[in-house]
């Protein structure tokens, strides 16, 4: 379900913001990631008849994924993780994860007891 939590007027949803209601289940599952992030200006976000995705962009080019990851483990280690859960979500199609950008909005420091 969107951010906003309401179905669309009809039950009849956009098929980009299912896309990416799909991603960021799979992406939030992954043990090293804390959350999804927007970015500082909340470009980071499928739109959709209700609600915005955040921190899942689904655009013709490809996806966008904003994640906050847990300290530990090695940030191309996570990405690659993040990667693989956009090809998983998106049914395993052979070239669609030339088309993933990962970023990092945060490092959860949870362990040490800070946030940065």
């Amino acid at each position: 379900m969107a951010a906003g939590g309401a179905e669309p007027a009809g039950g009849v949803r956009d098929p980009a913001t299912a896309e990416a209601e799909r991603i960021a289940a799979r992406v939030r599952a992954l043990p090293d990631i804390a959350g999804l992030s927007a970015g500082e200006f909340g470009t980071t976000a499928t739109p959709g008849p209700g609600g915005r995705v955040e921190g899942v962009a689904v655009r013709p080019e490809g996806v966008e994924v904003g994640v906050v990851v847990r300290y530990g483990r090695p940030i191309p280690d996570i990405a690659a993780d993040v990667r693989a859960a956009v090809l998983a979500a998106r049914g395993g199609v052979p070239d669609s994860g030339d088309g993933v950008r990962v970023w990092v909005a945060d490092i959860d420091l949870a362990e040490a007891g800070t946030r940065r």
